[in-house]
């Protein structure tokens, strides 16, 4: 008998963490602070608003660090990003901001950190890289402490929840999420967040089912509501009728039998039918992420993103902090291969301790290869720390987004440069040291002949490469839909890309997240690359694709693939190739199917 109470409403949000959870859900209340009402504060009264505002920024430091004393084990490798938030309660932009608009606007210390904040936030939201952009979400989680000080308010309590629920919330801030029970905790929902925010990555790590970005989620779910959660497909259900619960029930079950067995077999390597062997590794931007590599199986680090080395900080990271830091992850991942990826950062990505110039357009402007060859002290302190840690595991260095062999020539330059004052310094570090380009501007598919001869590697950048090529902002979502991994035009470059590898006896590699969809694999395998990276949680899924497919197969299937005039036509061809011959879980599989 159909259930006549069930709403059946899905919403639509994004997925962050794989997995299905159905069960109550528990409304997480949170105080509206985003109205601050503005106050003009009398001249003899400016010092002791500061001295408010100073002591309000004192007891947010406190309380976070009993939350990081109190961290339980299975949080503990994402205590850095507590330390980063313990860092932007004191970063210049916003501490110093805060008090220059009491002194100089005679503005509360509420209203003036709100200022400050919205300031900082503004610069993020004009980057184009969505990880950096999402940064913003740290800066108002952090400053949130201090103002619920400046307010009064309680801070949330989320540890307080004592039953087995789904959490439903505005947003959540890392500090937060660190206090979830798992025992007690099936998944959440907020309305805030993307993909790459670090609630997002945390709910990963977790393997916690988690949908994030979902609008007016708290106005639309009561707790005690039933509801499903589709952690990949972003889906969540409230008041789901029978079939609907038995559907998502059974996925469930084939879900977790799937991460279960692909999860055992993750540390095997990605051996085609006919033995061809495709090296996958991981993309990471953080020490702590190598855990999650080691535990995905990944095959090494295709990908070491080191910018976040040189974000909320005070000032510029010495060599000894870089060296350290590249030193461990080289120890940490044994003999496996770590490719370093030199600083990716100017015009939209920034760095405290450079004095940056305006730019109408940031992505096509002085950043990532130009910017280092702008700046040499900066680029050498790096290329000092990377060859030293290199002496101590098997580290090669990649120069991101070329565009010309000059670039390759005059890095090249610098980096023999720095090797020389190494030698004059006594110091041991690895002489002969594997380089490699990052294909992903046009023009470097177009001479990537020429490059060949300068490197020891290509990795080819999918990411941009595709946004470069189609014109195409990926984060904005008037035109994202346009944003297509298997275009005709993408997949001919990355054939070019591989040719010129071939030809030259160099390896070829992909890195961007079109390695982590399924559906690409037999396509890229029939290019002919010898290794793809991708976020760690993906490997398992990866590697068990490959297992089930032929190269030689690829190969011949690729040839066809390449005739194709669309999109549409390559993902037709796909789905009448391999259908559901090779093994993927129902659950990834949408309703509109």
């Amino acid at each position: 008998m159909p259930d006549s109470t069930a709403r059946n409403l899905s919403l639509q949000g994004i997925g962050v963490s794989p997995g299905i959870a159905i069960g109550k859900a528990y409304l997480f209340e949170q105080e509206d602070i985003d109205v601050i009402e503005k106050r003009f504060v009398p001249p003899e009264e400016i010092d002791a608003e500061i001295n408010r505002f100073k002591e309000a920024v004192k007891k947010a430091q406190q309380h976070l660090r009993k939350i990081i004393k109190e961290v339980p084990d299975e949080y503990r490798d994402h205590v850095y990003i507590l330390d980063t938030h313990m860092m932007l309660l004191k970063d210049k932009m916003i501490y110093d901001g805060t008090i220059e608009l009491i002194e100089e606007k005679n503005l509360n210390a509420e209203r003036a950190l709100k200022k400050a904040v919205d300031n900082v936030k503004a610069m993020f939201k004009k980057m184009p890289d969505p990880y950096f952009r999402e940064r913003s979400s740290d800066i108002v989680h952090a400053s949130k402490l201090i103002l619920e000080n400046l307010l009064g308010t309680d801070h949330s309590k989320i540890s307080d929840i004592d039953k087995r629920v789904i959490i439903v919330a505005h947003d959540l801030s890392p500090a937060e999420t660190t206090q979830i029970q798992l025992e007690k905790i099936k998944a959440f929902v907020t309305e805030l967040g993307s993909h790459t925010s670090h609630t997002g990555i945390m709910a990963r790590s977790l393997d916690i089912p988690a949908v994030l970005g979902l609008g007016d989620a708290t106005q639309l779910v009561e707790t005690d509501d039933l509801i499903i959660v589709d952690g990949s497909a972003g889906i969540v259900i409230v008041d789901p009728d029978e079939d609907t619960l038995t559907r998502y029930h059974e996925r469930k079950d084939l879900f977790e039998q799937f991460r279960a067995r692909v999860t055992r077999t993750s540390h095997l390597p990605a051996e085609t039918t006919d033995g061809y062997c495709l090296t996958v590794s991981a993309n990471i931007e953080l020490l702590e992420e190598v855990v999650s590599v080691i535990d995905h199986g990944g095959d090494g680090i295709g990908l070491y993103r080191t910018e976040f080395l040189y974000l909320n900080r005070p000032g510029l990271p010495s060599e000894q902090d870089l060296f350290d830091n590249y030193r461990d992850l080289a120890e940490i991942m044994g003999g496996r291969q770590v490719t370093v990826r030199t600083l990716d950062i100017g015009g939209d990505k920034f760095a405290s301790g450079v004095s940056w110039a305006e730019e109408m357009n940031p992505a096509l402007g002085l950043r990532a290869i130009r910017f280092c060859l702008r700046s040499p002290e900066i680029f050498k302190t790096q290329l000092r720390a990377i060859l030293r840690a290199a002496y101590f595991g098997n580290i090669r260095i990649m120069f991101p987004m070329i565009a010309q062999v000059e670039e390759i020539i005059q890095a090249k330059h610098i980096l023999n440069e720095v090797a020389e004052s190494l030698h004059r310094d006594g110091l041991p570090f690895r002489e002969n040291i594997q380089i490699g380009a990052m294909i992903e501007v046009p023009s470097a598919v177009v001479t990537a002949d020429i490059l060949a001869k300068e490197v020891d590697f290509f990795s080819i950048g999918t990411n941009d490469l595709i946004q470069y090529s189609l014109a195409i902002d990926r984060i904005n979502k008037n035109v994202a839909s346009l944003y297509q991994p298997l275009h005709p035009a993408v997949l001919r470059m990355i054939r070019r890309v591989v040719e010129s590898a071939k030809e030259a006896g160099i390896e070829v590699s992909l890195c961007g997240e079109m390695a982590a969809d399924p559906v690409n694999i037999p396509v890229l395998l029939g290019l002919g690359l010898d290794a793809i990276s991708m976020n760690p949680i993906s490997i398992p899924t990866i590697k068990n694709v490959v297992r089930t497919l032929s190269f030689e197969e690829s190969k011949l299937f690729v040839q066809e693939v390449l005739e194709q005039t669309s999109t549409s036509s390559v993902l037709g061809l796909i789905q009448a190739t391999y259908g559901k011959s090779f093994e993927m879980d129902s659950y990834l599989q949408s309703d509109a199917e």
